[in-house]
């Protein structure tokens, strides 16, 4: 080799070590400036949630001023502008680009307070998805990220915000990525979206925000339990499709029968305060995080739990109220896993635990983050247990999902490539009857 051609060949390896040196850099400044503004808001988000669900249980005649809460959260979305936006629009913004509105924030942020401070039933991540996706979407519109980039630094965003509430950095990570488009992994957003998820974890620690996590032990691995538990995870699977379906009905009838938002929102306050006092118990309305912990860790749970927070949830949500539906599937499931597993011979709280990942599996499509999620709610001890579970429940739960913006790029049964969103309908009858068609063309 002569010596010009050595200079080339460093001149080169110099370029392409720059390349990387820059783009390691470029996503270090997006982790850092999504981590920080991330675990610094949802540190704020975490203590509010929690204070005002504090404050409902010390003053329970809170819960009658949820249909007042539910005219102010309208007219809160009417003066910022936010009317309409959600984490669907996340959604469409990792897609295919577009604007997302940073008055997104203090919106989503007062509804949801004000939905757990008066007694709605709604989760938390909702919040956090477009908390996080309008913050990590700024951070790259500040930057001077170009459309590509842009959806990677809301991804990122994304992940940050969900582990400053939940203290789960890898399943942050993992879901924030895999929930868009199912079966198309973004590598190129892994490192970002964890290193901001990490950075998110530790300043929200600082904080005050203690990360979810739940002790639970799990039996040890064997032919019978491992039938008991894909059977539990078969039930599940359909559940999240009740689940799903129930919440995407509430909202259909919802404005169809009541079209002024105003009045939608007073009438689904007034629908959540008749269901307390028709169960007579608040511990359908907020979160239900209490009842999530005494079903994983007592094994105990009130019969037919499960279906009260179906119903509470599909009504606030289904009335324009704030929040989000993973904390709501988490109880769905550990509430039935709780009552279902002692029939099939399993541990009330294992199953408890084996049914929370099963639902939230379901109504996301997302397997592999629900796996990661299993590993930091409940350690790696039952690892195959929830492997399996998520397997059988992501096969059963369909094309259906809490997120109408989602995309499924494979088919669940076949290795065919569909490309659909969520929720658009039987895809898989559609499919098999353009197959008979071909069939026919050729016979």
């Amino acid at each position: 080799m002569t010596l010009e051609h050595i200079k080339r060949d460093l001149r080169a390896r110099w370029s392409l070590a720059l390349l990387y040196g820059r783009a390691l850099g470029k996503w270090l400044l997006l982790a850092t400036a999504a981590g920080v503004s991330c675990g610094l808001v949802g540190a704020a988000f975490h203590a509010a949630v929690e204070y005002v669900t504090e404050l409902r249980g010390e003053f329970p005649w809170l819960l009658y001023g949820l249909p007042l809460a539910g005219l102010a959260i309208v007219g809160l979305y009417k003066l910022l502008g936010t009317e309409g936006q959600g984490t669907n629009d996340i959604f469409n913004e990792v897609h295919a680009g577009g604007k997302i509105s940073i008055l997104l924030v203090p919106a989503i942020f007062l509804g949801t307070v004000l939905t757990h401070l008066c007694g709605g039933s709604a989760g938390r991540e909702g919040a956090a998805l477009q908390m996080g996706g309008s913050l990590g979407y700024r951070a790259g519109r500040l930057f001077g990220f170009d459309e590509r980039d842009l959806r990677i630094a809301t991804t990122t965003g994304m992940a940050a915000f969900f582990t400053a509430l939940f203290g789960t950095p890898l399943a942050a990570a993992v879901f924030s990525i895999a929930v868009v488009s199912v079966d198309s992994f973004y590598h190129a957003a892994f490192f970002p979206a964890l290193i901001g998820a990490l950075e998110a974890y530790g300043i929200s620690r600082l904080l005050g925000a203690a990360p979810t996590a739940f002790a639970v032990e799990a039996p040890g691995l064997a032919a019978g339990p491992l039938v008991r538990a894909g059977i539990l995870a078969a039930l599940c699977g359909l559940l999240s499709v009740v689940f799903c379906g129930a919440i995407r009905m509430a909202e259909h009838q919802f404005h169809k029968r009541i079209p002024n938002p105003w009045l939608r929102a007073f009438a689904g306050g007034c629908a959540v305060i008749a269901l307390t006092f028709l169960c007579g118990t608040p511990d359908y309305n907020g979160a239900g995080m209490q009842v999530i912990a005494a079903a994983v860790e007592q094994g105990s749970v009130r019969p037919g739990a499960f279906l009260w927070k179906l119903l509470f949830t599909a009504v606030t949500l289904g009335a324009g109220f704030k929040g989000g539906e993973v904390v709501p599937s988490f109880f769905v499931g550990a509430a039935f896993g709780c009552a279902a597993g002692p029939l099939l011979g399993l541990p009330a709280g294992f199953a408890a635990a084996l049914g929370l990942v099963s639902v939230f599996c379901g109504a996301t499509n997302c397997p592999l983050a629900s796996i990661a999620l299993a590993i930091e709610l409940f350690g790696s001890g039952g690892l195959l247990y929830f492997a399996l579970a998520c397997c059988v429940s992501y096969v059963l739960s369909g094309y259906g999902g809490l997120y109408s913006s989602q995309t499924i790029l494979h088919s669940k049964l076949k290795g065919r490539y569909i490309n659909v969103h969520t929720n658009d309908g039987p895809v898989e009858t559609g499919a098999l009857a353009e197959e008979e068609r071909k069939k026919e063309a050729f016979s």
